[in-house]
Formats: structure tokens, C-alpha cells, sequence
């Protein structure tokens, strides 16, 4: 069994996939960051601390990887922010700012993950086309969040 530290706060979600033959884990943590390890080496790959608040949800994206051939992770937070990354290449690709906190995220199981499912704390689920972003539907209906 491994233990892969580097949060310094809890850790809300975690994924986990393959690129290219290889494994990685990503986390969010209260601790506003989001850290991403290479499992065949249990060791961090790579960390992003661009959010202002709590990273509540993370999911690597295969959208990105099968468009564009791109390691992206999208991750969503108490700042009211979703945000792309590019781990491989360490840069922040797309931030989509919504008008409150957003809980969590699930990328569609069909047309390979285009659309990115979310929560949010004004009880409404989202749908986001990650292609342009912009949300396409908001679903009412939860009493609370």
C-alpha cells in the first residue's frame, strides 16, 4: 500500500487514470491545491495553487486527451471557479466562473467527456460544454445545496 502526501489540509477528492502507460492520482484538499502524483513512482508529479478557496471536486478530463492529446485535469471550488489544468505542461488552460460555489464535477460518458456535469451551492445542477466553455442547461429542482 502507498501513502502520497503533500496536501495540508483534507483532501475532498481524489481520481485516478492512465495517460500514455501511465498511472496518476489527483486530490483536491481544503488547502486550496491541487496535487497530481505518478503512481509508478509514488511521487508528486505536479501541484497548482491558483484556487481561492476549497477544491471540493477533481477529474482528469478525457475530452482533452483524445481532442487534443493533453494530460488536463479539471477541478472545481469554494471560490466559485472550474479550472483546467495541463499537468504535463504546468499551465492553467480555461478558467469557467460561475456565480456561486461549485461542489462537485463529472465529465459526460459520451462524446468523450465534451460535457462536464456540476453542483452547486445555489442548489442547481450545471451543464458546461468544455469545447467553448459555456454553460448549456441549468437544472432546478434541489431544495439545498
Amino acid at each position: 500500500m502507498n501513502t502520497f502526501t503533500g496536501h495540508n489540509g483534507i483532501v475532498w477528492n481524489i481520481d485516478y487514470s492512465i495517460f500514455d502507460d501511465c498511472q496518476f492520482i489527483c486530490s483536491g484538499s481544503k488547502d486550496e491545491t491541487i496535487c497530481v502524483w505518478d503512481v509508478g513512482n509514488n511521487k508528486l508529479f505536479q501541484s497548482f495553487h491558483k484556487h481561492l478557496g476549497s477544491v471540493n471536486c477533481v477529474k482528469f478530463s478525457p475530452y482533452h486527451y483524445y481532442k487534443y492529446r493533453q494530460n488536463v485535469i479539471s477541478s472545481s471550488s469554494h471560490d466559485g471557479t472550474i479550472r483546467f489544468w495541463d499537468f504535463k505542461d504546468n499551465q492553467q488552460l480555461q478558467i469557467f466562473k460561475h456565480s456561486d460555489h461549485v461542489g462537485g464535477i463529472e465529465f459526460s460518458q459520451f462524446t468523450c467527456g465534451r460535457y462536464l456535469c456540476f453542483g452547486s451551492y445555489n442548489n442547481t445542477i450545471n451543464l458546461l460544454d468544455v469545447e467553448i466553455p459555456k454553460s448549456l442547461h441549468v437544472f432546478n429542482g434541489h431544495e439545498n445545496y
